[in-house]
């Protein structure tokens, strides 16, 4: 029947999600390491689920480059180099940059996010703020796992304002590729307290007030800051 067909449909699909989110964390938490291999089988009998939607979720997953497919024998989590996390912040500096752009122009998404002062800007500046003082708590605290679920939330929602659903999702993946990327080096650090960028809330307090140039300069701080690190760790 129509109905039981795309009841199976929707449910395979939503299956489909959780397993690529669930690998997805499995890679940032570090218990994918970097070249480490696996079959769609053994992820199928991992979550007790069919292999169909496993295979989805990794097609999914290697498409958003966290995984290689491997010609007859599986997939494999994606060794970034220090050179792919210099162009992966270059990228996402770029996608950032066109976000300020828009605000110096007037003309960022939305009517509403053209004014600061309005009650739904507002509202929804003070949800971002609220991810923001979460990431800085877990920077500060050297809380990797929850540093990395705190941030990317703090930028989806941030993009979002900008009514523009490519760009959210563009930059998302830019970041979750980026996480990716420096968690295969700061797992091996024990204990990280001083060493994360905790800016969120002042970047979010400068763009309250289109201060783009004081955003931009955090920014620029922010990859200095990360790119040096990452740069130290993987030649350290």
């Amino acid at each position: 029947m129509p109905g039981t067909s795309g009841n199976g449909a929707v449910t395979r699909s939503t299956l489909r999600q959780q397993i690529a989110d669930a690998l997805r964390d499995e890679v940032l938490a570090g218990r994918l390491q970097p070249g480490q291999e696996f079959t769609v089988k053994e992820i199928a009998d991992q979550y007790g689920v069919s292999a169909t939607p496993v295979r989805e979720a990794l097609v999914d997953l290697s498409a958003q480059g966290l995984l290689e497919a491997l010609q007859h024998r599986g997939f494999r989590v994606r060794e970034y180099s220090f050179a792919d996390f210099r162009g992966l912040v270059e990228a996402r500096s770029l996608v950032i940059d066109g976000m300020f752009h828009a605000l110096d122009r007037g003309r960022g998404g939305p009517p509403h996010v053209q004014d600061p002062d309005d009650p739904y800007t507002a509202a929804a500046l003070a949800g971002v703020r609220r991810r923001g003082e979460e990431a800085q708590r877990a920077a500060c605290a050297g809380d990797l796992t929850v540093l990395i679920g705190y941030d990317l939330r703090f930028w989806r929602e941030l993009s979002s304002l900008f009514g523009n659903p490519y760009l959210v999702d563009f930059l998302h993946r830019l970041r979750v590729q980026s996480w990716v990327c420096a968690v295969q080096h700061l797992r091996r650090v024990t204990d990280l307290r001083g060493l994360l960028w905790a800016g969120h809330t002042e970047l979010i307090d400068a763009l309250s007030r289109r201060d783009t140039d004081a955003a931009r300069c955090i920014i620029a701080g922010h990859n200095t800051h990360a790119l040096a690190l990452i740069e130290r760790l993987a030649t350290g």
